[in-house]
């Protein structure tokens, strides 16, 4: 089965150039049924990566391009009065998908963010006052731009904790770039590759889901996790220079989701057991959109990531279980 998550990755790369973080994120979700949520400038790939994703895996997929008028009917979907009949019946909206890409996330506002938490959160949704349920396979893959503040509403904490993952993209580097000239020019003249078929089905993932919830975790590496996790909630405890920076630690949710992605991130590396490794290269993903700094914590020039990198060097890591890696 790592096999043809492998091709899919493959198949990803000769869309993307670079970015092999966040090819191994976009399959973590995948695998987990995470959502993720995609921080960059514009012109990264984004939403690229999620099309080339989606093409990958036989599901059904949709964009919602997200705007300041949109409304939450626009995104579950709303009761329609047919003319002929005279009766109410429910028209499915664009999140009745496996994958939905929902592109600018942050510009939607409050009520349409309200729609979608039921969605993320318990993959329903409410409407006309009945519950439907939404696909087995659905995820949400969310892209926001950091830098243009105008026309945008800030996700709500309660939605931000939603996502399992949240990737921040950097610029490629100069050989990079230049690989994304000459594949431009290539597509220009034709020179690319054809589409090629999907390589997984809904089925498929769903049982490497169920492989990736059977890998091994010792009781050390589960400690280290739970460790990690609690720090974010009594840092000042762990280093007194550092009371009051987090204005809110992570809840339990970021301890599964960090259970949940090292594991697949273990399955897709080849092995059945996770190792305290797999926990430190999935860590600051679950923390970055989970951790509150305080207005003193932001005077002291203290960031998500850098708390992050000082609780890795606060919690002792596991080194038997390192070794075994």
């Amino acid at each position: 089965m790592q096999a043809e998550f492998q091709a899919l990755k493959q198949h990803m790369q000769a869309v993307i150039v670079g970015q092999e973080a966040l090819l191994d994120r976009m399959l973590i979700a995948l695998l987990t049924g995470g959502h993720i949520l995609l921080e960059g400038p514009p012109g990264l790939a984004k939403t690229t990566a999620v099309k080339a994703l989606s093409k990958g895996v036989h599901a059904s997929f949709q964009r919602i391009q997200f705007t300041p008028d949109l409304m939450p009917g626009d995104v579950i979907g709303a009761e329609v009065l047919d003319p002929n009949t005279g009766l109410l019946s429910f028209t499915q909206g664009p999140i009745f998908h496996e994958i939905v890409l929902a592109d600018e996330i942050n510009r939607a506002p409050p009520k349409v963010q309200s729609a979608l938490l039921e969605a993320m959160a318990e993959k329903q949704v409410t409407a006309g006052g009945e519950t439907r349920q939404l696909p087995d396979l659905f995820l949400v893959m969310a892209t926001q731009n950091p830098l243009e503040q105008s026309g945008t509403y800030p996700l709500p904490e309660a939605q931000l904790d939603r996502f399992m993952l949240h990737v921040v993209l950097n610029y490629p580097d100069e050989d990079e770039e230049l690989d994304i000239l000459r594949r431009d020019r290539a597509h220009h003249f034709g020179e690319d590759q054809d589409q090629p078929t999907a390589f997984l089905t809904p089925d498929n993932v769903l049982h490497a889901r169920r492989k990736v919830a059977e890998q091994f975790v010792s009781e050390p590496v589960e400690r280290y996790m739970v460790a990690l996790i609690a720090a974010t909630r009594k840092l000042g405890e762990l280093d007194p220079d550092m009371a009051g920076v987090l204005e809110v630690g992570a809840s339990p949710r970021a301890s599964i989701a960090l259970l949940h992605a090292a594991s697949a991130y273990a399955w897709l590396q080849g092995r059945d057991f996770v190792t305290p490794d797999d926990v430190i290269t999935m860590l600051p993903d679950i923390l970055r959109h989970r951790l509150i700094v305080s207005f003193s914590g932001r005077a002291q020039q203290w960031t998500a990531d850098s708390v992050i990198e000082r609780l890795l060097a606060l919690v002792p890591v596991p080194l038997a279980e390192r070794s075994a890696s």
